[in-house]
């Protein structure tokens, strides 16, 4: 006699985006430096199957200050194979790019006084 197979409980999750090692290196290299700076003071991670960011605070208790996430590859419409890097504060996108490197130049800007 046949029986009847949930394809659904046989399929594969799909797995979770992650930070490579490397990937982890330069954002903990970064983290340390401006902690050393007295700028950052907390940071979490968090994955899941879309994305995985990087959240960077001044204090534990408040929104981040930044979100770094690195998008799964062909989320948004896009059909690469490659993942995409986004730098965000709570106000706005500060940078896209296709590697970690191109996105975090965006903290090595010099800062500007703006006098109002």
């Amino acid at each position: 006699m046949a029986s009847v197979i949930r394809l659904s409980e046989h399929r594969r999750k799909p797995p979770y985006q992650h930070f490579t090692r490397p990937e982890l290196n330069r954002l903990l290299g970064l983290y340390a430096t401006r902690v050393a700076k007295g700028e950052w003071r907390d940071y979490a991670i968090h994955l899941g199957p879309d994305a995985a960011t990087f959240a960077v605070f001044r204090h534990a208790h408040e929104h981040p200050l930044f979100v770094i996430s690195k998008l799964a590859p062909g989320r948004g419409g896009r059909a690469k194979r490659q993942p995409q890097y986004v730098v965000a504060s709570p106000q706005r996108k500060l940078a896209q790019a296709n590697t970690l490197g191109d996105a975090l130049a965006v903290f090595d800007r010099p800062i500007k006084l703006v006098s109002g």
